[in-house]
């Protein structure tokens, strides 16, 4: 027997504890009765040289305890033989499961895996039943059963070569999870006839944390059906990984200023310096100076990087002073200002801190990478075509014509934002041809002293920033004036708000494409306190935002994310070509929904309908995790596994290392002997207990003198 953890056998030393405690004399606390004792001599006690141990079962049930659980602590287990450690299992089918995600591209790994696919595959014998699949976000099947039984003997080394000639690790993710259940499936069909000793898997990879497991959740293992962990490991141990700090799909998108990234360092890792800076697409020098990072083992740094002062425009953040590159480069989307034009159809002056126009005109965003144009124009005037074509939204304040009204309807009809805030009765019923309707009945609310917005639907876009509960508190927003009207009357209306009467505070209706919002209290001192509140700015930024006119960040998806065509605009039918990293073109057809062929880490444009942009597709972090995943992990999840291979076997990649500790521990998480120790400890603490309280109830009682 061997123990993990034998340190844990000194507390064997507490077996004394109970000796001693029974050789202690205690001095009794009963009180006896008894008369005087005038008529006696008295006479000292008698020392007696040595205590004497009473209650021998007690004391060896207390010693039994404390030495079992001592040697459960030391976590003991039964040292299997070597011949036990491969991963061979001669009459019973299996399936090889090759690791050709992107964490396999590290020193070493990938030529000790393959070899220890083909040496796995070389141990069957002629008779046995052998599958091969490549995983990382997909499952590939290599060989099926099929042809392995229609192949030659001879000729199956040959076959296994030609299948994995030209295969090497990609950049997907480790889902071993899934991996596992296609294995487990294939197996399943092929021995449906039986239902033990289907078969085993033999899972040939790095087995790092970073791996997802999460299909086996909600997967039900088959029975029989063993998994034979046969890991590989690197020479060179740690790794950093380089992200973009709180996004999570890879986020890329460049700040306004600074672009924050945060570097994770394993616990294993031998180094402590990095430098993090923009490097240009040529992949050369830093752009720049770098960023000086310190991040020890097990650890991680957020950095704050400037955005370069040249013109030259990087698309790529890199790491450097890791050993392992391949998951130590970010890419991002290059800066460039995105204008959008806003009309505002109303004859109140910019300058005038009391009209809408004063407040809308400060706060709209204006940033490195958005500008938003603001035009007047009179609310009479005849419309531009041309001015009218190149504005993102239509801001009414008051009372329009009605060529006027069927023009912003046209446009909302292709799809742009309306926004209405009429500032009488007269305006609000000047809308009706904008809404679709005949006639609108409009005239002004009674609020009293002031009135509130209430039943706010917190899942429209327009309120959706403020769904929070820290900041989903609008009683402190006040409204003096407002505008009636009955929603009830315009085809498809949705009152998203309501005033704390139960009139409607913001309505909105599609129309067409589009839509037109309606809000029926002004911003400005006179109606309200809205513009002069910190719910204002994100108001007006989220409603920009559904019309198109900011964008907040620019696209961003993980290696083998399907690249969505709807950001491009809606009905979408004419050609799509995508130019992906190293000039690779790549033709969609007419009505594409999504680019599904995003294999490779970097900048991808994306020409849908003549409309050029950007996208970039990152690593997943999660491979930089290359710790190695807990032994009694898939465990856990139900996959019972066998002998875990030693890393020694696994080719020239680590040195022999026969007996390593690692072996040690998968051979205690199999067999988990810690378990029965415990369970015998509480048996033995218990039946302790029992003794002790029928020895106190035995002792005699003291006798009564008169």
């Amino acid at each position: 027997m061997s123990f993990l953890t034998p340190l844990f056998l000194l507390g064997g030393v507490a077996i004394a504890l109970p000796v001693v405690f029974h050789l202690i004399r205690r001095t009794t606390r009963d009180r006896t009765r008894f008369s005087s004792l005038m008529f006696l001599e008295p006479s000292p006690p008698r020392l007696t040289k040595k205590s004497r141990l009473e209650d021998l079962w007690l004391l060896l049930l207390r010693c039994l305890a404390l030495g079992l659980l001592a040697f459960g602590f030391a976590r003991p287990f039964f040292p299997e033989p070597e011949a036990a450690t491969t991963p061979s299992a001669a009459g019973l089918p299996r399936v090889v499961l090759l690791d050709t995600s992107a964490s396999m591209r590290r020193t070493g790994l990938w030529s000790a895996a393959r070899e220890r696919a083909e040496a796995v595959i070389r141990e069957a014998a002629p008779e046995d039943a052998v599958a091969l699949y490549t995983f990382d976000r997909v499952v590939t099947p290599r060989i099926t059963f099929e042809e392995w039984a229609s192949t030659a003997p001879g000729e199956r080394g040959a076959l296994v070569a030609q299948r994995l000639a030209g295969v090497a690790p990609g950049w997907s993710s480790t889902r071993l999870g899934t991996a596992l259940a296609r294995a487990a499936e294939a197996l399943v069909e092929r021995e449906s006839g039986r239902t033990m000793e289907r078969g085993r898997v033999v899972v040939v990879s790095d087995l790092q944390e970073g791996s997802r497991l999460e299909t086996l959740q909600s997967y039900e293992w088959p029975k029989g059906i063993q998994v034979i962990p046969a890991g590989v490991r690197t020479a060179i141990p740690g790794n950093a990984t380089l992200q973009r700090a709180g996004e999570t799909a890879g986020g890329a998108a460049v700040g306004d200023d600074v672009l924050r990234v945060r570097v994770n360092n394993t616990p294993d890792a031998r180094q402590e310096k990095f430098q993090v800076g923009w490097v240009s697409s040529d992949g050369g020098s830093f752009d720049g100076t770098p960023v000086e990072v310190y991040v020890p083992p097990g650890q991680s740094r957020i950095a704050n990087l400037p955005q370069p002062a040249t013109n030259s425009h990087p698309d790529r953040v890199v790491l450097r002073g890791d050993s392992e590159p391949f998951d130590n480069t970010v890419y991002v989307t290059p800066p460039a200002v995105r204008r959008s034009r806003i009309l505002y159809l109303g004859s109140d002056p910019a300058s005038d801190p009391r009209q809408p126009l004063y407040f809308l005109s400060r706060a709209l965003p204006v940033t490195r990478r958005v500008g938003v144009d603001l035009d007047q124009r009179s609310p009479s005037a005849a419309p531009v075509n041309a001015e009218w074509d190149a504005a993102r939204m239509f801001v009414v304040t008051e009372a329009v014509s009605e060529s006027v009204a069927g023009a912003l309807r046209s446009q909302a009809e292709s799809g742009k934002t309306v926004l209405a805030v009429p500032r009488n009765a007269a305006a609000a019923a000047s809308l009706a041809p904008v809404l679709g309707i005949p006639s609108l009945g409009a005239e002004e609310g009674s609020p009293g002293n002031y009135a509130m917005m209430s039943e706010i639907d917190f899942r429209n876009p327009l309120f959706a920033p403020f769904a929070d509960a820290r900041f989903n508190d609008f009683t402190r927003l006040h409204f003096w004036k407002y505008r009636r009207i009955d929603p009830a009357g315009i085809p498809g209306a949705r009152v998203v708000a309501r005033f704390d009467r139960g009139d409607p505070a913001l309505v909105e209706v599609p129309v067409g494409k589009g839509r037109v919002v309606v809000l029926l209290s002004g911003w400005h001192p006179e109606d309200s306190q809205f513009a002069l509140s910190t719910k204002f700015v994100p108001w007006i930024v989220s409603l920009l935002e559904i019309a198109g006119g900011v964008e907040t960040s620019s696209p961003a998806f993980l290696v083998g994310d399907d690249i969505p065509l709807s950001a491009w605009g809606p009905d979408l039918s004419g050609p799509v070509e995508v130019i992906g990293p190293g000039g690779r073109r790549v033709a969609l057809p007419a009505g594409a929904a999504s680019f599904s062929d995003a294999m490779e880490p970097g900048p991808y444009v994306v020409t849908v309908d003549g409309k050029s942009r950007q996208v970039v597709v990152n690593v997943d972090p999660v491979e930089g995790r290359t710790l190695p995943l807990a032994v009694d992990e898939l465990e856990r999840l139900g996959v019972p596994t066998g002998p875990m291979a030693s890393a020694a076997e696994s080719g020239p990649a680590v040195p022999p290392k026969p007996g390593s500790r690692r072996d040690s521990i998968a051979e205690e998480g199999r067999q988990k002997l810690w378990r029965w120790f415990l369970v015998a400890t509480l048996v033995i603490v218990f039946g302790e207990s029992v003794l002790a309280g029928r020895l106190a109830r035995r002792a005699p009682s003291a006798p009564q003198f008169a």
